[in-house]
């Protein structure tokens, strides 16, 4: 029997009259679709106290929902809950509380998704309340990172963040910590609690774990001094989640990996050799998609594979240039690439990929490309038609054409001559000005900064 599916209600959440809606007839009939794994209700905690151009709790609300129904969940309810601010116990006001449980019987709901970190004891009087499971922002992520880990290493680094998640949670988990057992032999004595057995044994494990990505780390190191050796450069795909990064890849190197409209849709990383249009050969790195509040434990968990990146000759940041969050999807990806220790100032040079131009209108276009023929180390393109992909593979060389550095200079804003210069032939890369000079972070080759030097001399 096929059933007809509405988009599930989103509104803010207010407690005077929200729990009192009752869904609809044709609501009601919509049940858990095949290889789907509970009714969810997601929710939003918008705190009134937000700062300024923080991303909208519309877009925040929406990005949830994503993550939701990319583990399967049936999505039939969605609110924006204002707070005025966090409560220890519960996150959520004590009247908000009540009439979302309401919400949760009504509307026969089994998960309960907050779009935020909750403590071990928030999440359990949560879960008290409701009558339901409770998971917040990082049980989330980890749930699909865990559904979506093909390869062993891949599975370690999602047990080793699944585990430092859940022994700060073991309060929660277990209701018989009162139990003691025995002590072995003749020492006698009340033994380890259940919550100590099962704290000691996730730290072995996480121990074990930690030791095998160890090995994970020294292999991939030998790997890059053997490419070294050949050498082909590293050319490394970064960007938020969902960004067309596994499209592109497969677009330009004719790989087969998985891509789809569906958040976190790639989490093993692959490499792919690529001939560039002058003949020289690269290797091109797909990587995991980063995402707004990435878990701390998850970021560290990856770092073997992210290596890729902080070793990369080249950072391909591909944005989805179409998305009404791009802006704020880009400073989320400096973030993380900034705690991996990749600093824009101090590592490898970098490409922006501006993708999904087959989404922008007409006018839109225009004004995109406007801006890029001012600015440089920008391409657009469209991976899913092909549509400036022969411009980029040409900046991709002209990127690795020569061995560059990044160098600071210091220039007075009088001396237009040099600022000319430096911009003509190199990439600038950041800029600062004072009330007499500019400082300038200037990407060049060795050539073209000793002519620079002599240039200055010579004045």
């Amino acid at each position: 029997m096929s059933l007809t599916r509405r988009r599930p209600k989103t509104a803010r959440f207010d407690d005077r009259h929200q729990a009192d809606q009752q869904p609809d007839s044709t609501e009601q009939t919509v049940r858990e679709g095949p290889g789907q794994t509970g009714r969810a209700l997601v929710l939003h905690p918008q705190i009134k106290t937000a700062q300024r151009g923080e991303r909208s709790p519309e877009a925040r609300l929406a990005e949830a929902v994503g993550l939701a129904e990319a583990i399967d969940l049936e999505v039939v309810r969605q609110e924006i809950v204002p707070i005025g601010r966090r409560r220890p116990s519960s996150l959520f006001g004590k009247g908000a509380v009540d009439s979302l449980g309401h919400l949760v019987k009504v509307w026969e709901i089994t998960v309960a998704v907050v779009n935020a970190a909750l403590t071990p004891v928030q999440q359990r009087n949560l879960e008290r309340a409701w009558d339901c499971k409770v998971i917040d922002r990082t049980g989330l992520i980890l749930e699909i990172f865990g559904a979506r880990a093909r390869t062993k290493e891949g599975n370690l680094q999602v047990e080793l963040a699944a585990l430092t998640y859940q022994r700060s949670r073991l309060v929660r988990s277990w209701t018989h910590l009162e139990r003691q057992r025995g002590g072995f032999g003749f020492l006698g004595g009340p033994g380890e609690s259940q919550l100590e057995i099962d704290r000691r044994l996730i730290g072995e494990r996480i121990a074990r774990i930690k030791k095998d990505l160890g090995q994970v780390k020294r292999t991939r190191a030998l790997h890059r001094q053997a490419r070294r050796r050949v050498p082909y450069p590293v050319v490394a795909l970064v960007g938020y989640t969902n960004a067309g990064k596994s499209t592109l890849f497969n677009r330009l190197t004719g790989a087969e990996v998985v891509a789809q409209d569906q958040l976190f849709a790639t989490l093993d990383p692959t490499m792919r050799r690529l001939e560039l249009d002058d003949g020289r050969e690269i290797i091109l790195s797909d990587t995991v998609g980063f995402i707004s509040d990435l878990p701390t434990d998850l970021v560290a968990a990856f770092r073997a594979t992210l290596e890729e990146v902080t070793e990369a000759d080249l950072i391909l940041h591909v944005r989805d240039i179409a998305h009404p969050e791009s802006e704020a999807q880009c400073r989320d990806v400096e973030e993380v690439l900034a705690s991996l220790g990749i600093e824009e100032a101090h590592g490898a040079p970098r490409l922006e990929v501006l993708n999904k131009i087959d989404l922008l209108d007409a006018e839109a276009r225009v004004v995109l490309e406007n801006q890029l023929a001012r600015r440089d180390g920008a391409s657009a393109v469209s991976a899913l038609t092909g549509d400036g992909l022969e411009n980029l593979t040409h900046a991709i060389a002209r990127q690795l054409s020569t061995p560059t550095s990044a160098v600071q200079l210091t220039v007075p804003l009088s001396d237009g001559a040099d600022l000319a210069w430096l911009y003509a032939n190199g990439q600038v890369l950041n800029r600062e000005d004072d009330e007499a000079s500019a400082h300038l972070l200037v990407q060049l080759d060795p050539a073209d900064l000793a002519r620079f030097e002599h240039r200055r001399r010579a004045t």
